[in-house]
């Protein structure tokens, strides 16, 4: 068993690769997603704005409201999209999915993990925060997506 960490095993060594996610995963276009969705999450400097203030000392002008483009690292689109589907196709909330993911192999494998991590993937919120960025119709249209992927595979002529 060949695995790049010697004391854990690959979650593809640990699953039915027939399982319905799996197969799903394997056949989910991730790259076009993950190409298409890039742009939104890009981190953009905030330029600020000027803004005078008088006081005891006189005038002073200040930048206001600048955002640094270093921070936090973003999360894998990957992975936030598998979510997103997670929580839809098992009609599962914001916290529920987040912590079905933490216990579930295939819920991990779908989402792109190589081994299994027994912690949550995120904060729930930020499931929230990725739907509003995507917008409604966003949302829509990538679950559509998925949906139809899904739908294809479950086709018995196929």
């Amino acid at each position: 068993m060949a695995t790049d960490d010697f004391f854990r095993a690959r979650l593809e060594t640990r699953i039915d690769l027939r399982h319905p996610l799996a197969v799903l995963s394997k056949r989910m276009p991730w790259a076009l997603i993950e190409a298409a969705l890039a742009p939104l999450f890009e981190h953009k400097a905030g330029r600020g704005r000027r803004v005078s203030d008088g006081d005891l000392f006189g005038q002073t002008v200040e930048l206001a409201g600048v955002v640094s483009p270093a921070g936090r690292p973003r999360l894998p689109i990957r992975l936030m999209v598998a979510l997103l589907y997670l929580k839809h196709a098992y009609n599962e909330s914001d916290e529920s999915v987040v912590e079905r993911w933490a216990q579930d192999v295939y819920f991990q494998f779908f989402s792109g993990n190589e081994f299994f991590e027994p912690r949550l993937p995120c904060d729930a919120t930020q499931i929230g925060r990725f739907r509003r960025v995507l917008g409604e119709a966003g949302v829509e249209q990538l679950l559509k997506t998925l949906a139809l992927e899904a739908n294809w595979h479950r086709c018995p002529s196929r």
